[in-house]
């Protein structure tokens, strides 16, 4: 659990990646169940970063690595904290505003978001390949927010939110990249954590209130997958590329579309099946490009001069 860079080993990195969208949308179907049992928002966004925190801090003491955790850098974990925790208000509400599978669709816009943001915060030049996958994704997002006649499901607020949510995970992306050029992948959860936790706290007289015991299963059980998928996505990284296991991040989809079925009764919407390929394949067409695009870079580096 240290900083050091791990041989590249795809099989298992796919793998990884597989229990990641598997845990992650286990864990959107808990929020969502949670929700329904009158559990406030605030409540969940505690109870997930303290048992993270709790498990990153015990981890890292029982084989001796507490040591890594230390930092120069406490300002720009400060700022990510701050960013993350606001965007977790987004992500758990786009869950608890929309179905299942279509908050999980609308998740996937995030790689939308960091082309527009590479362009206005970094003045980066988008060709046609990507201005073209902006386009398309965004087909997908209209097609989504159609009337479903499902009971006003897919209500404009709830599209909102969860685009507000993908939006802030890509700027949390160039936060964490910027991060990982000088602090490990467990320093940066422990003190995402450690940050935001006391904050979380804080709000907790205003809003904790009495649950039953399958309530409280229901509160630790969903903690406890947002920890497990946050250390399963910094593994999966430890192995593989993030252009390499995007791909597996899709298969979540399936996972939230059986829960919203078996769990809440609720059948996917014909839109979900006509806009989901229009936003999976542009998010496609953006790491294709941008793969192509670090393979030049890369090339024209190295060439002799």
């Amino acid at each position: 659990m240290d900083g050091s860079v791990a041989r590249p080993r795809p099989m298992l990195a796919i793998g990884l990646r597989l229990l990641t969208a598997v845990v992650f949308a286990t864990m959107g179907m808990l929020v969502k169940l949670g929700g329904e049992r009158g559990v406030h928002l605030v409540e969940m966004l505690f109870w997930r970063q303290m048992i993270t925190f709790a498990l990153i801090t015990a981890g890292l003491a029982l084989l001796g690595k507490l040591a890594t955790l230390r930092t120069n850098r406490i300002k720009s974990h400060a700022g990510r904290a701050a960013l993350g925790g606001f965007c977790m208000f987004f992500v758990y509400g786009a869950v608890l505003l929309l179905p299942l599978a279509e908050a999980t669709t609308l998740s996937y816009t995030a790689p939308f978001f960091a082309v527009v943001i590479a362009v206005t915060m970094f003045g980066e030049r988008v060709g046609l390949y990507r201005s073209a996958a902006v386009l398309v994704g965004s087909c997908g997002v209209l097609v989504i927010m159609q009337p479903t006649g499902m009971g006003g499901e897919i209500t404009a607020f709830g599209v909102f939110v969860a685009l507000a949510a993908a939006a802030m995970v890509a700027m949390i992306s160039f936060q964490i990249q910027d991060l990982n050029k000088t602090e490990s992948p467990w320093s940066i959860i422990f003190w995402f954590t450690a940050l935001s936790t006391p904050v979380f706290m804080m709000a907790m007289p205003f809003f904790a209130g009495a649950h039953d015991a399958d309530t409280w299963l229901i509160i630790i059980a969903m903690a406890l997958s947002g920890a497990a998928a946050q250390i399963l996505l910094t593994s999966s990284l430890r192995f593989g590329s993030a252009g390499m296991v995007l791909l597996i991040d899709y298969t979540s989809l399936l996972w939230a579309t059986a829960y919203g079925f078996t769990v809440f009764d609720r059948e996917p919407s014909a839109n979900l099946w006509l806009g989901a390929p229009l936003i999976i394949g542009a998010g496609l067409l953006i790491a294709w490009r941008e793969r192509k695009l670090a393979i030049a870079h890369k090339k024209a580096e190295i060439a002799p001069e």
